[in-house]
């Protein structure tokens, strides 16, 4: 019997995902003049009002406020009628010093040892189980249902920013998509489209709500489904339900309509509710902190493992004790999809082989202590294209402007194809 599956995502104006990017601009900053910074920061936004607090080790100063108040204004809010502004919203820091005792589990050797030394001393930030997925069905290995989820948001937001269509469009906007799967798991049409999105005052209720609803069915879901490859476009269907601002209105938004709060959207920075999750938040967080960089790697070898043809679909999980360097262990589950004649256990030692899942290994091969993390705060940490690029920061010691060449989401690179392959003998 078919079933449905649904998935959603939240634009970069939503509460919590700019109090992510603001979280994640901070990491970028104490990381740009301190590499061996060490960063746990959460950011709450409400009202008028920019909270900042956590622990921080670092050599670095940062002008935490100008910090904030340029996320905001880059995401768009710049007006008083939002009532939460880049510009005139207070900034509070209550950010303080990291705890001796979690430190001394992490940094046990200097700078300047070895990799082994460094490997072997560098224990993880905190205990705790991490989860990485990936499937076939999509080409960036990423569920169906939540790739599309981000893709309408995207695109959303690209109207937004140009302006010209939909002038009245504010930055706090939600998507969901749910589809219809065979009995084989396979995609069979999309059954329903719900879309949020905030929006300016103008005119009575009703002729807002159907402005709004016919640019959104007649203008961008065409322009989302013109970029996917030509089976998706066939999942769309003359029958797809749409609930397009379903409450009727949406003026109040952002900040000022609901609190926003770092690490509330897991799952829209995840795989949207397939596969798992261990429960820890990425955004805030310096590499060392294995909730984030070990939910990097576990996605990394799952991409890499699907991709060479192992399996279908891959969840692998990995978990730590804090301040102990080597995983208390490895899971891997391919759902009955295995491509190879091996246990889903023997696969998992010989992945074990393959791939050093210590955290400072972790670090240093997927080049993770780079201010490379306010791009993952919005739509999503997982089936992002990776890039290079050069990024400049101004806002740490006075005066003091770095420039660097960075790479963004190593993690979703496919370099280990051939190296497994070549251990599994296909």
């Amino acid at each position: 019997m078919s079933y449905l599956f649904t998935s959603e995502s939240v634009s970069e104006g939503h509460p919590d995902k700019i109090a992510d990017q603001i979280s994640d601009a901070l990491i970028d900053n104490f990381l740009a003049y301190d590499r061996q910074s060490k960063v746990a920061c959460e950011t709450l936004v409400t009202t008028g009002q920019v909270v900042l607090a956590g622990e921080v080790k670092s050599e670095a100063y940062l002008d935490v406020q100008t910090i904030a108040r340029e996320v905001i204004n880059g995401i768009g809010y710049t007006k008083g009628e939002y009532m939460f502004n880049g510009d005139s919203c207070g900034v509070i820091s209550a950010i303080h010093e990291q705890s001796p005792d979690i430190n001394q589990g992490v940094d046990r050797s200097g700078e300047d040892a070895d990799f082994e030394t460094r490997a072997n001393s560098q224990g993880a930030g905190d205990q705790g189980m991490m989860f990485g997925y990936a499937t076939n069905e999509t080409d960036n290995y990423m569920p169906l249902a939540l790739d599309l989820a981000h893709s309408i948001l995207k695109e959303l937001s690209v109207m937004r920013q140009e302006g010209s269509e939909v002038s009245y469009l504010r930055p706090d906007a939600k998507s969901q998509v749910t589809i219809e799967y065979s009995d084989d798991h396979k995609p069979v049409r999309i059954d329903s489209i719900v879309i949020s999105t905030q929006h300016d005052e103008f005119g009575s209720d009703e002729a807002m709500l159907a402005k709004i609803r016919k640019d959104m069915i007649e203008v961008l879901i065409p322009k989302v489904k013109y970029k996917q490859k030509r089976e998706i476009q066939e999942l769309f269907n003359d029958q797809i339900k749409y609930h397009i601002n379903p409450t009727g209105k949406f003026v109040i938004g952002g900040p000022h309509g609901d609190t926003g709060l770092t690490g509330r959207k897991i799952i829209v920075d995840t795989y949207g509710g397939k596969g798992a999750h261990g429960g820890g938040a990425f955004s805030g967080k310096d590499p060392s902190k294995v909730d984030r960089s070990a939910a990097y790697a576990t996605r990394h070898i799952a991409k890499n493992l699907v991709a060479a043809g192992i399996a279908d679909e891959v969840l692998v999980q990995v978990s730590y004790a804090i301040g102990v360097a080597q995983p208390c262990g490895l899971y891997i589950n391919t759902f009955g999809t295995s491509k190879v004649n091996m246990t889903d256990g023997e696969i998992s030692e010989r992945v074990q082989q393959l791939f050093d899942l210590r955290p400072y290994a972790i670090e240093h091969n997927l080049k993770l202590r780079n201010p490379i993390y306010q791009e993952t705060a919005s739509y999503g940490h997982m089936g992002r294209e990776p890039f290079t690029a050069t990024r400049i920061f101004n806002k740490g010691r006075k005066d003091e402007r770095v420039e660097k060449d960075l790479e963004f989401f190593t993690w979703e690179k496919l370099d280990r194809v051939e190296d497994i392959r070549n251990e599994f003998g296909i």
